[in-house]
């Protein structure tokens, strides 16, 4: 898993693709939060939190990591490389894992340089003081759901061997897992299963850990995805390659 873990950062720190991912990623935060007035603008929010930012970054991050991951196995299965790939010792978990974890890896890199807004938003606290306990919460959550897409962008990769119909499909499917359940049971259309359609989705747990709160069972369901779409992707790429 390792061999294929750094094969794969290498691959995506030299791609355009991968640059041109991660540089959207900054310049779309950046935008709506420091020169686009609206709801996610900083300077006139009228509180020492990065609240706008919790509420912005999963919108961007459904985008960027499914164009990240798209090429994780569609472009192996598109050249043939995928049969190379197959000769080498290695179990198909350690080839899935390897990529899933690369791209996670990468969406970590992507959150490093948004610690300086920590930093800038001190200049909106009257006594310089900001909730860390919060704030360390929310980054646990958005490492966790970024785990979650990084797990669904290599299962819609497996599916295809065109890079366009795996992003289409991780996009669908990312929006799906995070808001598209909560916004099913928010129409209060099926009774008592309206609670239960909106703990399926990923922005329900996220938003818990964005306010604070770290329940385990919060984390017990984001791993499951994480599980779960990693698990489809070895059943998928065993059924391809018969």
């Amino acid at each position: 898993m390792k061999s294929i873990y750094l094969k794969e950062l290498k691959q995506l720190f030299s791609s355009p693709i991968g640059y041109l991912a991660m540089g959207l990623f900054f310049v779309f935060n950046a935008l709506f939060l420091w020169f686009i007035e609206g709801n996610y603008y900083l300077p006139t929010y009228g509180f020492a939190d990065l609240l706008p930012f919790f509420n912005l970054v999963p919108w961007i991050l459904i985008f960027v990591i499914a164009a990240i991951g798209m090429k994780s196995f569609s472009d192996e299965f598109k050249t043939g490389t995928i049969e190379t790939l197959l000769t080498k010792p290695l179990a198909f978990k350690d080839i899935v894992l390897g990529k899933f974890f690369s791209i996670w890896t990468i969406g970590l890199f992507m959150l490093i340089p948004t610690l300086i807004y920590m930093y800038s938003i001190r200049h909106f606290s009257l006594d310089g003081n900001l909730d860390y306990k919060n704030l360390v919460s929310a980054y646990i959550g958005l490492f966790l759901l970024i785990g979650a897409l990084s797990s669904i962008t290599i299962f819609s990769s497996s599916l295809f061997d065109n890079q366009v119909n795996a992003f289409l499909t991780g996009l669908f499917l990312s929006f799906l897992f995070y808001y598209g359940f909560e916004g099913l049971g928010s129409f209060n259309l099926l009774g008592g299963l309206d609670l239960f359609f909106k703990k399926l989705s990923l922005d329900f747990h996220y938003q818990n850990m964005v306010k604070g709160l770290i329940k385990l069972s919060s984390i017990t369901y984001i791993l499951s995805i994480i599980v779960l779409f990693t698990g489809l992707t070895i059943y998928t790429l065993q059924n391809r390659i018969r």
